[in-house]
């Protein structure tokens, strides 16, 4: 009788010890390592094009917003830059987003991810501190803010192109690394970047800007 108890316990004890790792294996334990700020509620969806993420809805969505300010930037900076270098980088946000920007559309369409049509409250406030800045202070301000966000961005679609299991999503992003590192290349070329600020310095009021890039180190955007 006693030799059944124990038995009855250890079955027991064995039983509970199975099921949380039932509960959070596989697909569920997936799901938990997306954080809550990342989490839109969705949950991973299937799609022709493989599973879709939070982070991948989130991505798309980011790539969107990049373009709803960068390329007013871009539009601005060659209206009102004075070095050939800061048209030129507003040039290649033109270019880059332009065309990111109706890539996104498609993907946004195809996976039924719903994209923003306006800019957030933080990068229309780096528009609108484009737009009172004036001379040699509107041209570093506009290389240092674009500089920093594109720095940033470039750790997200890193990430992404990584661990991404939709096919589109990861066309995306192979496609939004291409253009980030041309842009990197081409807001650096100006000599303006103050790389000092770049991680800890908030946007705002970059540093005075260094000498000018010569014009042989301007990078030209490669043609297709």
């Amino acid at each position: 009788m006693a030799t059944g108890v124990v038995i009855g316990a250890l079955a027991f004890t064995l039983v509970a010890l199975l099921i949380p790792v039932q509960k959070f294996g596989g697909r569920n334990a997936a799901a938990a390592t997306v954080s809550a700020a990342d989490d839109d509620g969705a949950g991973i969806i299937s799609t022709a094009f493989g599973p879709l993420t939070p982070q991948d809805r989130d991505f798309v969505r980011k790539v969107r917003l990049a373009g709803l300010w960068e390329l007013p930037a871009g539009r601005q900076a060659q209206e009102r830059g004075k070095r050939p270098a800061v048209r030129t980088a507003g040039e290649h946000l033109i270019e880059g987003h332009t065309e990111l920007d109706r890539r996104v559309m498609e993907v946004g369409q195809a996976l039924g991810v719903e994209l923003p049509n306006q800019p957030n409250a933080q990068q229309q406030g780096w528009l609108d501190q484009l737009n009172r800045a004036q001379g040699p202070q509107y041209e570093a301000l506009f290389v240092q803010l674009l500089r920093r966000a594109h720095g940033k961005v470039f750790t997200l679609v890193a990430q992404v192109r990584a661990q991404t299991r939709n096919s589109m999503v990861r066309a995306l992003a192979t496609d939004a690394n291409a253009t980030v590192l041309d842009h990197i290349a081409v807001l650096e070329a100006s000599g303006l970047v103050d790389f000092d600020g770049l991680a800890d310095a908030p946007p705002g009021t970059p540093s005075a800007p260094a000498a000018p890039a010569p014009a042989s180190s301007i990078v030209s955007r490669p043609t297709k």
